[in-house]
């Protein structure tokens, strides 16, 4: 690798910052990396928990990557209906050797059109809406299909990014990454994911994801929509 290796986040406001920080922090320690944030708007971004983020390059401005990374978050609602977003992660992901996501990232990919057809990772609460696409929801903590790596919620970020560093730089290369950040995850508590769970725990955890179910499945219905009479049209 003796070329710069261009790795594109695609943000957008009221992303779940870690859903690209966690990525950042592995693939930016590739061999010639180039890493670029960018939005629709540039300049400055505020994520989901207020954490602010500035100098984001215009998404229209870059021209092509080597990787595409696309996040989840709360603004997954929005982001799903942003024809510009949308026709940004077409544009870059037609030519990327990798596409890439993280939580409810991977919907916004089906909504892009790379993923019909396809088996992909969510967040646990949102999996099974990747179907609306043609997607196949994969219930594995990392997926790949292809060139697409998706991974599942939020800290899935770190793993998705340490596999495609091993398809990227080697096995080797990545391990050595891997030790370098004490990525050695042993967390205090068995609830990472719904099956684990106590049920008062996973039942809080629904309360709170049905709080704010009806306004994003309505974007992603409205979204499903209009992807496949798009899809239709074009048979």
């Amino acid at each position: 690798m003796n070329a710069p290796f261009h790795v594109v986040f695609a943000l957008y406001p009221r992303i779940t910052q870690l859903d690209f920080t966690g990525p950042f922090e592995v693939l930016a320690r590739l061999p010639e990396a180039r890493c670029t944030l960018a939005s629709v708007q540039g300049g400055e971004l505020e994520a989901d928990r207020g954490l602010k983020f500035a100098g984001l390059a215009r998404l229209d401005e870059v021209q092509d990557c080597d990787l595409l990374c696309v996040p989840g978050g709360y603004g997954t609602v929005i982001a799903i209906e942003d024809a510009a977003y949308l026709d940004a992660l077409r544009r870059l992901g037609r030519s990327a050797r990798y596409i890439t996501s993280v939580c409810t990232g991977s919907l916004l990919l089906a909504a892009a059109g790379f993923l019909r057809g396809k088996r992909a990772a969510c967040h646990w609460a949102w999996r099974e809406q990747l179907a609306r696409f043609g997607a196949e929801p994969d219930v594995a903590r990392v997926v790949r299909d292809g060139n697409v790596f998706t991974g599942g919620g939020v800290t899935a970020g770190i793993d998705m990014a340490l596999a495609v560093m091993a398809e990227v730089a080697g096995r080797d290369y990545a391990e050595a990454v891997q030790l370098a950040i004490e990525y050695d995850p042993a967390p205090p508590f068995c609830s990472g994911r719904p099956e684990l769970a106590r049920p008062p725990v996973l039942q809080a955890a629904l309360a709170r994801i049905d709080a704010m179910r009806a306004e994003r499945d309505a974007a992603i219905g409205r979204a499903a929509l209009a992807f496949n009479s798009a899809a239709g049209a074009a048979a």
